[in-house]
C-alpha cells in the first residue's frame, strides 16, 4: 500500500513559512519521501499500518492550507508511468521486502 500526501501550504509570513516547513519535516521523519514539491509518498505493509500513519500525520496539520491524502496499492502505483522534461523514466522502486522464515 503507498500513502500520497498532497499539499498546499501558505509562505506568506515567517510563521506561516515555519508552520510548512516544519508540516515537512515530520513527515520525513515519518518516512515519506518528497516525490515533487508538495507531493510526498511512503510505502506501507498493510491498509492498517497505511491509516496509522495517515493518523499521525493528520495530528501534525498545520493551521492553514490544504492537504490531502491518497491511498494506492502496490500495482496501481507501479502502473504510474513518470516523465522527466519529455524524457519516460522509471516508476520509483517501493522497499525490498524482507521475508523471514
Amino acid at each position: 500500500m503507498w500513502i500520497v500526501v498532497l499539499f498546499d501550504l501558505p509562505t506568506n509570513t515567517k510563521k506561516e513559512r515555519k508552520a510548512a516547513s516544519g508540516f515537512r519535516q515530520k513527515l520525513i521523519k515519518d518516512g515519506f519521501t518528497m516525490f515533487q514539491f508538495s507531493v510526498y509518498t511512503r510505502h506501507c505493509p498493510s491498509r492498517e499500518n497505511a491509516q496509522v500513519h495517515i493518523k499521525r500525520t493528520k495530528d501534525n496539520l498545520p493551521p492553514y492550507g490544504k492537504v490531502a491524502f491518497m491511498m494506492f496499492t502496490d500495482r496501481q502505483y507501479g502502473m504510474m508511468e513518470v516523465y522527466y522534461a519529455t524524457k519516460k523514466t522509471d516508476t520509483p522502486r517501493g522497499p525490498q521486502q524482507l521475508e523471514m522464515f
